[in-house]
């Protein structure tokens, strides 16, 4: 059974079903307290660089060529490998902050990671 990874908006009440949850933003949430964030963990690493996130500024019609930009960070980046959860029937769930749910970049990480921790 490979790893299980969800994504859900740190917003949004924790869950027991959410497994690990990992915020994979750089900057803290706007607005959250760290109790109510109810995190496992922060994987600031995974995160796209400054320069990448500012440029995305999370505009759709950029979101195919941040991708491309995204997985060429991730792709040498040691943070994939050291987040990897011991087990591999871990359950993982990516917080992050972005308001649209189809355009960010924690989907591109989670596919990413699907792939690379499935090896």
């Amino acid at each position: 059974m490979a790893i299980k990874i969800d994504i859900k908006r740190v917003y949004e009440n924790p869950s027991p079903q959410d497994g690990t949850r990992i915020l994979v933003d750089r900057l803290w949430p706007r607005g959250l307290k760290k109790d109510d964030a109810a995190l496992d963990g922060w994987a600031k690493d995974l995160a796209p660089s400054p320069e990448l996130r500012k440029w995305f500024d999370h505009r759709p019609e950029r979101f195919a060529e941040f991708g491309r930009r995204y997985r060429a960070e991730l792709s040498d980046n040691p943070a994939v490998e050291n987040t990897r959860p011991s087990s591999s029937r871990a359950h993982v769930t990516l917080l992050y902050a972005a308001h649209d749910p189809n355009c960010n970049h924690a989907m591109v990480l989670a596919d990413y990671l699907r792939k690379a921790w499935s090896k």
